[in-house]
């Protein structure tokens, strides 16, 4: 390669070297000129005010008899460029010179050519003493301390940067700057001389010298695995499509069928034909939820985010479609809330929730990502602490701290302090029971008939986390708190909601009453009870139909008539609500009609959501030009391939266990490259995932050190 390319290429490189020898230079000048001989060679020539001067001793001698000896320079600028030399660098210096007896600084400039050991670039800083025998180790004299060592190269560095177990000691005199940037030097050195080693790339084969290779020579796994690799690393592949069902059974039926000739679908095939027949294929598997449409009925609910524009777009369809309900997705209400407790609004009308929460935003700094997030950053950093008190009471964070040490003060501070770590014990405690329903319900799963309960235990378990830290149930922060909580709930909850959790038998049975003191069955609680009548309102007009409705439903929350059979009343608390209402609500059919349409809906727009996700990352900047029709069929296909594959009992085992989790933003499992907060986001919209995600293969939830 052209040196002037290499120069360029690395010339951050070239400049710190540069300034390096000039500060080593004229320190060596000013306190041991005789040192200079070190840096010159026999070809080296010194010209000075028209004299030319060759040789090092030449040179040393000319310097030592010169009448400057009480100097001093102040060096201005340091400039270097390439010389036409290979391995060559001309350094151009210019500044003040301070003569002994002047009143007046001199203005002056210097040039020189050093030649760079590329590979050794420390032997700069000594001076040989005297050469080995026969390629013996050399002695040096340490340009900085003047000490004198023998030994090779490795024992110039050990010296220089005070590295222990080399059998030499560390410069006394050598300063923290001067080791950064000599390190700096090393490190670069060693860099270049890694890539300059040739490197073996074998060139694709033609495809009869191909056919022929794999008649004749082909290696076996070995060398399939090499080429899966290569089309691994060429296209910049997520490692997470390892795990994918399909990409396993590609290559599974490939070796267990012998397909002569057989090449695999090239770019049209997969674009055309290939897509359409996998689309009809896809419809066919569908058919059997596509006629369950016709019994169960159509849209039962509209679930979008909390935001104004969704909320009026809710009620438009209300208006147009009674029997349709929107709900504001779950999810989005609890990260409002945490938001409410976590970074209050610091306004006039939210003066007393700021004033009580501050502390809250103070202590975390937090950022604009979902709040639930910050909870799973917390809980990461509870697990970590005794490896980030290592970090900082580590003798290498005296380096780390230079770039920014008022940084650097803070956080160790933080790190150490005992109250620091209390506070997030108990916000870990308080906002766990948020965290904990928001996980439930950021799934596609059915849970409408569960949200009621859940909010009634979410805030009672918060009241006893904070009556048992640092504020008690009297205080203005439970106060506070409680109140956030409630108002959250009371925009959210719908009559969907209670009519929903009316419906549920386990909420009548004598194990869940028993549980808990103040637990009323659904009938008996007078907001849910009244919220239920508008939701039945809603859906039947006719005072004949709903009066028949209530009927049934009074057989069933008083268990008469059919529902009072042993079976019945004993199952509430033991069969899941769908399979009771099966197996024993045929005496109310239109009661068990609306009933299973409600015990299937979920909670949240996560689904939705995840949907958005796929067109985006179907058509994207590097796929603009698809056309709308192609864009829409993979969409289809995307998703619907893998809302069947969930619905595979191996989708919870083996390899490809819970495959299709963030495979199209990131490695979900590749714990170097993905930072936490991703996983943390990712571990909301799938429970399970956590798990995963934080206990295999010894990744984040491995319990051992970590190296600091």
């Amino acid at each position: 390669m052209d040196w002037c390319v290499i120069f360029n290429y690395f010339r951050v490189f070239f400049d710190a070297f540069a300034r390096l020898f000039v500060e080593h230079y004229y320190r060596t000048f000013h306190r041991n000129p005789q040192a200079l001989g070190g840096l010159c060679l026999d070809y080296s020539m010194l010209t000075i005010e028209g004299e030319n001067i060759q040789g090092a001793a030449a040179i040393v001698a000319k310097i030592a008899s010169h009448p400057f000896q009480q100097c001093a320079h102040a060096i201005s600028t340091v400039d270097c460029q390439p010389s036409g030399h290979p391995g060559g660098v001309l350094v151009f210096v210019s500044g003040s010179l301070q003569l002994g007896g002047e009143q007046h600084p001199r203005k002056f400039s210097q040039s020189g050519q050093e030649d760079i050991d590329d590979y050794s670039p420390l032997w700069k800083f000594v001076t040989e003493v005297e050469k080995g025998v026969g390629g013996g180790n050399v002695t040096w004299s340490c340009n900085i301390c003047t000490k004198v060592c023998k030994g090779s190269y490795s024992r110039v560095k050990a010296h220089l940067l005070k590295q222990k177990g080399a059998g030499i000691a560390g410069c006394t005199t050598v300063t923290m700057d001067q080791m950064k940037r000599m390190q700096q030097l090393v490190d670069d050195a060693e860099l270049r001389k890694k890539n300059s080693k040739p490197k073996e790339v074998s060139l694709p084969l033609s495809s009869v010298s191909s056919n022929m290779a794999s008649k004749s020579s082909f290696s076996g796994p070995d060398e399939l695995h090499s080429e899966i690799a290569r089309l691994f690393y060429t296209r910049g592949l997520s490692f997470n499509v390892a795990r994918n069902p399909h990409y396993v059974r590609a290559f599974s039926l490939a070796t267990q069928r012998t397909i002569p000739g057989y090449l695999p679908p090239g770019y049209n095939l997969l674009r055309t034909s290939l897509l359409q027949k996998e689309k009809s294929h896809i419809e066919k598997l569908l058919e059997p939820t596509k006629t369950a449409w016709k019994q169960k009925g159509n849209v039962v609910q509209v679930v979008t985010d909390n935001a104004p524009v969704c909320k009026a777009a809710g009620l438009l369809v209300e208006a147009k479609y009674p029997h349709i309900f929107w709900t504001p997705c779950v999810v989005h209400t609890l990260n409002l809330a945490l938001k409410n407790i976590c970074a209050p609004t610091d306004s006039l009308q939210n003066k007393e929730a700021f004033d009580e929460c501050k502390w809250i935003a103070e202590m975390l700094s937090l950022a604009d990502t979902r709040f639930a997030s910050t909870i799973i950053m917390l809980k990461r950093f509870r697990q970590i602490k005794k490896c980030l008190e290592n970090m900082v009471i580590s003798e290498r964070w005296d380096v780390y701290k230079d770039d920014d040490v008022v940084k650097a003060r803070v956080v160790k501070y933080k790190i150490l302090d005992d109250q620091f770590w209390e506070k997030i014990d108990y916000i870990l405690a308080f906002t766990s029971p948020i965290y904990e329903m928001l996980r439930k319900a950021d799934t596609d799963q059915p849970c409408l008939h569960l949200v009621y309960e859940w909010w009634d235990e979410m805030i009672e378990k918060m009241r006893v986390a904070i009556s048992k830290g640092s504020h008690s149930e009297d205080s203005k922060f439970y106060e506070i708190v409680h109140n956030i909580l409630v108002e959250r709930w009371n925009k959210s909850n719908t009559p969907l909601h209670c009519l929903a959790h009316s419906l549920n038998p386990r909420y009548y049975s004598h194990e869940w009453l028993q549980e808990s003191p103040n637990r009323l069955p659904p009938p008996r609680d007078i907001e849910v009870s009244r919220e239920r009548k508008k939701c039945i309102e809603r859906y039947y007009s006719n005072s004949s139909e709903r009066r028949s409705v209530n009927e049934e439903f009074a057989s069933f929350s008083a268990a008469i008539d059919d529902f009072s059979d042993n079976d019945a009343m004993r199952d509430r608390g033991l069969m899941s609500p769908t399979k009771w209402w099966v197996i024993h609500g045929a005496s109310a059919p239109t009661l068990q009609s609306l009933t299973l349409k409600l015990l299937g809906q979920p909670s949240s727009s996560s689904c939705c959501e995840r949907n958005w996700s796929t067109y985006s990352f179907i058509y994207s900047l590097e796929r603009n030009k698809i056309t709308p029709q192609r864009a829409e069929d993979l969409v289809y296909v995307h998703y619907n391939l893998h809302l069947l594959s969930r619905r595979s009992p191996y989708y919870s085992e083996g390899e490809s266990k819970m495959w299709d989790v963030g495979v199209d933003g990131f490695d979900s499992m590749d714990m170097e490259g993905a930072s936490i907060l991703e996983i943390a986001n990712l571990s909301l919209d799938e429970p399970k995932l956590e798990s995963v995600l934080f206990t295999d293969e010894g990744g984040v939830g491995d319990d051992t050190d970590m190296d600091v």
